[in-house]
Protein backbone atom coordinates (compact mmCIF):
# COMPACT_ATOMS: atom_id res chain seq x y z
CA UNK A 1 0.00 0.00 0.00
CA UNK A 2 1.18 3.29 -0.59
CA UNK A 3 2.12 6.30 1.99
CA UNK A 4 -0.02 8.48 2.09
CA UNK A 5 0.41 12.28 2.83
CA UNK A 6 -0.89 14.59 5.21
CA UNK A 7 -3.44 15.16 2.63
CA UNK A 8 -4.72 12.15 2.63
CA UNK A 9 -3.34 11.12 -1.25
CA UNK A 10 -0.45 8.86 -2.02
CA UNK A 11 3.19 10.38 -1.76
CA UNK A 12 5.05 11.24 -4.33
CA UNK A 13 8.53 11.04 -4.29
CA UNK A 14 11.06 13.73 -5.96
CA UNK A 15 13.21 10.76 -6.98
CA UNK A 16 10.80 9.12 -9.49
CA UNK A 17 11.72 9.32 -13.37
CA UNK A 18 9.55 10.49 -16.14
CA UNK A 19 8.54 13.82 -14.35
CA UNK A 20 10.48 16.81 -12.94
CA UNK A 21 13.42 17.01 -15.90
CA UNK A 22 16.02 14.84 -17.35
CA UNK A 23 16.56 11.04 -15.79
CA UNK A 24 19.42 10.43 -14.47
CA UNK A 25 22.44 9.88 -16.92
CA UNK A 26 20.02 11.37 -19.63
CA UNK A 27 21.88 14.24 -22.02
CA UNK A 28 20.60 17.55 -22.15
CA UNK A 29 20.64 19.86 -25.00
CA UNK A 30 21.46 23.51 -24.29
CA UNK A 31 20.37 24.78 -27.43
CA UNK A 32 17.05 26.16 -27.49
CA UNK A 33 14.34 26.84 -30.25
CA UNK A 34 15.42 30.72 -31.36
CA UNK A 35 12.46 33.25 -31.36
CA UNK A 36 11.33 35.04 -34.83
CA UNK A 37 13.29 38.18 -34.45
CA UNK A 38 16.24 35.83 -34.01
CA UNK A 39 16.07 34.22 -37.17
CA UNK A 40 15.28 37.80 -38.82
CA UNK A 41 18.00 38.74 -37.51
CA UNK A 42 19.97 35.93 -38.76
CA UNK A 43 18.60 35.93 -42.02
CA UNK A 44 19.14 39.43 -42.16
CA UNK A 45 23.04 39.50 -41.42
CA UNK A 46 23.43 36.54 -43.82
CA UNK A 47 21.65 38.26 -46.56
CA UNK A 48 23.77 41.49 -46.20
CA UNK A 49 27.17 39.68 -46.13
CA UNK A 50 26.42 36.89 -48.96
CA UNK A 51 23.09 38.29 -50.45
CA UNK A 52 20.37 36.24 -51.68
CA UNK A 53 22.32 33.56 -52.70
CA UNK A 54 22.05 29.27 -51.91
CA UNK A 55 23.94 28.12 -49.98
CA UNK A 56 23.88 24.54 -51.72
CA UNK A 57 23.42 25.46 -55.29
CA UNK A 58 24.78 29.08 -55.55
CA UNK A 59 21.81 30.67 -57.22
CA UNK A 60 20.98 33.88 -56.75
CA UNK A 61 16.89 33.64 -56.11
CA UNK A 62 14.48 36.19 -55.40
CA UNK A 63 15.38 37.83 -51.62
CA UNK A 64 12.22 37.37 -50.37
CA UNK A 65 11.93 33.74 -51.48
CA UNK A 66 14.92 32.84 -50.19
CA UNK A 67 14.60 30.51 -46.85
CA UNK A 68 17.31 29.53 -43.86
CA UNK A 69 17.98 25.88 -43.55
CA UNK A 70 19.59 24.28 -40.44
CA UNK A 71 22.69 22.70 -41.46
CA UNK A 72 22.65 19.90 -38.39
CA UNK A 73 18.42 19.41 -38.89
CA UNK A 74 16.32 19.96 -36.77
CA UNK A 75 14.23 16.97 -34.88
CA UNK A 76 11.83 18.06 -32.29
CA UNK A 77 13.29 19.87 -29.16
CA UNK A 78 16.93 19.15 -30.40
CA UNK A 79 16.90 21.49 -32.40
CA UNK A 80 20.29 23.65 -33.10
CA UNK A 81 18.76 27.26 -33.47
CA UNK A 82 21.79 29.01 -33.75
CA UNK A 83 23.31 31.35 -36.41
CA UNK A 84 26.51 28.91 -36.95
CA UNK A 85 24.01 26.46 -37.99
CA UNK A 86 21.60 28.03 -40.42
CA UNK A 87 22.65 29.54 -43.95
CA UNK A 88 20.63 31.03 -46.94
CA UNK A 89 18.81 27.91 -48.80
CA UNK A 90 16.34 28.09 -51.94
CA UNK A 91 13.09 26.54 -51.69
CA UNK A 92 14.28 23.34 -54.05
CA UNK A 93 17.54 22.97 -52.17
CA UNK A 94 15.90 23.28 -49.06
CA UNK A 95 13.07 20.48 -50.01
CA UNK A 96 15.57 18.09 -51.53
CA UNK A 97 17.46 18.51 -48.50
CA UNK A 98 14.83 18.18 -45.65
CA UNK A 99 15.32 16.29 -42.35
CA UNK A 100 18.58 14.32 -44.19
CA UNK A 101 21.80 14.32 -42.60
CA UNK A 102 24.07 17.42 -44.19
CA UNK A 103 27.02 14.41 -45.14
CA UNK A 104 24.27 12.48 -46.83
CA UNK A 105 22.76 15.48 -48.66
CA UNK A 106 26.74 16.93 -49.71
CA UNK A 107 27.66 13.73 -50.90
CA UNK A 108 24.86 13.26 -53.54
CA UNK A 109 26.18 16.71 -55.40
CA UNK A 110 29.86 18.01 -55.49
CA UNK A 111 28.60 21.06 -56.26
CA UNK A 112 27.07 21.40 -53.27
CA UNK A 113 30.05 20.68 -51.35
CA UNK A 114 31.66 23.62 -53.19
CA UNK A 115 28.94 26.09 -52.48
CA UNK A 116 28.66 25.39 -48.97
CA UNK A 117 32.11 25.71 -48.93
CA UNK A 118 31.64 29.13 -50.24
CA UNK A 119 29.32 30.06 -48.12
CA UNK A 120 29.54 28.19 -44.95
CA UNK A 121 32.35 29.72 -43.28
CA UNK A 122 29.87 31.41 -40.81
CA UNK A 123 29.10 27.62 -39.51
CA UNK A 124 30.21 25.76 -36.72
CA UNK A 125 33.66 24.54 -36.48
CA UNK A 126 32.76 20.94 -36.85
CA UNK A 127 31.00 21.76 -40.02
CA UNK A 128 33.39 23.87 -41.60
CA UNK A 129 36.35 21.31 -40.86
CA UNK A 130 33.63 18.43 -42.77
CA UNK A 131 33.31 20.36 -45.93
CA UNK A 132 36.97 21.22 -46.08
CA UNK A 133 37.61 17.24 -45.57
CA UNK A 134 35.41 16.77 -48.63
CA UNK A 135 37.46 18.87 -50.72
CA UNK A 136 41.51 18.41 -51.71
CA UNK A 137 42.87 21.82 -50.58
CA UNK A 138 44.43 22.30 -54.22
CA UNK A 139 40.77 22.48 -54.79
CA UNK A 140 39.42 24.74 -52.28
CA UNK A 141 37.38 27.89 -53.93
CA UNK A 142 38.00 31.17 -54.01
CA UNK A 143 35.44 32.48 -51.26
CA UNK A 144 33.35 35.49 -52.52
CA UNK A 145 34.39 38.56 -51.06
CA UNK A 146 32.12 40.09 -48.67
CA UNK A 147 28.94 41.86 -50.12
CA UNK A 148 28.78 46.30 -50.20
CA UNK A 149 26.82 47.54 -47.26
CA UNK A 150 24.89 50.05 -48.59
CA UNK A 151 24.48 51.65 -45.32
CA UNK A 152 27.88 53.61 -43.57
CA UNK A 153 30.92 52.19 -42.74
CA UNK A 154 31.19 50.87 -38.82
CA UNK A 155 34.65 52.63 -37.62
CA UNK A 156 37.62 50.08 -36.85
CA UNK A 157 39.14 49.78 -33.34
CA UNK A 158 41.82 51.99 -34.51
CA UNK A 159 39.37 55.03 -35.51
CA UNK A 160 37.46 54.94 -32.03
CA UNK A 161 40.02 54.17 -29.89
CA UNK A 162 42.57 54.87 -31.21
CA UNK A 163 46.47 53.35 -32.14
CA UNK A 164 47.56 51.03 -29.66
CA UNK A 165 50.86 52.35 -28.23
CA UNK A 166 50.59 50.11 -25.16
CA UNK A 167 52.84 47.29 -26.75
CA UNK A 168 52.08 44.01 -27.35
CA UNK A 169 49.25 42.24 -26.19
CA UNK A 170 49.90 40.69 -22.52
CA UNK A 171 47.54 37.94 -23.89
CA UNK A 172 49.70 37.05 -26.73
CA UNK A 173 52.23 33.69 -26.19
CA UNK A 174 55.95 35.41 -26.82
Amino acid sequence: MAARSKRGGASRGRGRRGRGGPAKGQVTLTSVPTGRAAYVETRRWLLERHGPVCAYCEREVPERTVTLDHVTPRRGQTAYDRRDNLVLCCRACNAAKADKPILAFLLGNRARVVALFKYGQHLSHQLVEMVKDLLPPDEWPVLPPPRQHKGPRRKSSRELFGPDDHGPSPYLDV
